[in-house]
């Protein structure tokens, strides 16, 4: 069974920055594209970035371009969201997911709808 699990959220001020990770077991982690949501109450998710499964590809919402780098290391059946200069705006809770079909990236949340998610892990950011 797929797990992942992420882990980096926090408190920080506006124009800080922070790391998160999201570890992925029970898969064979680099045959398969990753992308990280996020979703504030009463909103629906909104996906971010993702990455293809070589980490050869990548996309961003254009919101966190220039601000957010999505990464994988595959050795360590992990990916990560570097996200900097973080505004109010950015506050959510951040949830990493897994693409249902290997060796496949489109940069949807139709498709990675169909994966496997985390629990999240809340980012606040004060202004």
């Amino acid at each position: 069974q797929v797990q992942l699990v992420e882990s980096g959220g926090g408190l920080v001020q506006a124009g800080g920055s922070l790391r998160l990770s999201c570890v992925v077991s029970g898969r064979t982690f680099d045959r398969y594209s990753m992308a990280w949501f996020r979703q504030t109450p009463g909103n629906e998710r909104e996906l971010v970035a993702s990455i293809s499964w070589s980490g050869g590809n990548t996309d961003y919402t254009d919101s966190v371009k220039g601000r957010f780098t999505i990464s994988r290391d595959n050795a360590k059946n992990t990916v990560y969201l570097q996200m900097n200069s973080l505004k109010p705006e950015d506050t959510a809770n951040y949830y990493c997911a897994t693409e249902s079909v290997p060796l496949y990236y489109v940069s949807s949340t139709e498709r990675f709808d169909r994966g496997s998610w985390g629990h999240g892990t809340q980012v606040t950011v004060s202004s």
